[in-house]
């Protein structure tokens, strides 16, 4: 077994303390922040890449920039980094995160990991309009990993990414109770977690 090590891109802004905004604590409530510039996001992937870091995750929230928008355009920036992509999928329907996961992996040579996020705070979720319980949620999440949530009838991408790489189960997100492990990057191809 080899070990892979990933960076943080931190499209909240940064700063020198641990905290500095999101999932609750207000944005600057923790020092000074550095503003999340593509510019400086640039230079942060860069020296992850020359440094030998495997990827960067990527968060999602209200309280930081579009996973998919900000790592799309630092994939012009890098050759080799990864970026793994935070979404939460029941925000998104599975066909469009199909089309958008084949996407991005055929623009950036296959440098795309998914970070399947069952939901952040209740408060959140709500705002994104989602409004099932936290338990609900993981349900929600493993019902579609095993295709039966949200079939849609003649789900089509344009054309099918390149082979899965390897899928990593996350153990450090789990919170509350009910909460189960959820996928790092489930198989691309599929389009039923939802």
């Amino acid at each position: 077994m080899s070990l892979h090590f990933h960076w943080f891109l931190p499209t909240n802004g940064d700063g020198r303390d641990i905290v500095g905004g999101g999932h609750g604590v207000a944005t600057g409530s923790a020092g000074a922040i550095r503003p999340a510039t593509l510019g400086y996001l640039g230079q942060i992937a860069r020296s992850a890449e020359q440094l030998g870091f495997e990827a960067a995750l990527t968060p999602t929230g209200m309280w930081c920039e579009d996973a998919w928008l900000a790592t799309g355009m630092l994939t012009e920036v890098t050759r080799r980094l990864k970026f793994l992509v935070a979404f939460r999928p029941g925000l998104i329907s599975p066909t469009l995160a199909a089309q958008m996961a084949a996407t991005f992996q055929r623009y950036s040579a296959g440098r795309l990991l998914l970070n399947v996020v069952t939901g952040g705070e209740s408060a959140e979720q709500r705002a994104y309009g989602d409004f099932l319980p936290k338990a609900e949620r993981y349900g929600r999440c493993a019902a579609g990993r095993r295709g039966r949530e949200r079939r849609p009838d003649a789900v089509r991408v344009h054309a099918r990414p390149g082979p899965a790489g390897r899928r990593i189960v996350k153990s450090f997100g789990r919170t509350g109770r009910g909460s189960s492990p959820e996928p790092a990057h489930p198989d691309p191809r599929r389009t039923s977690c939802g």
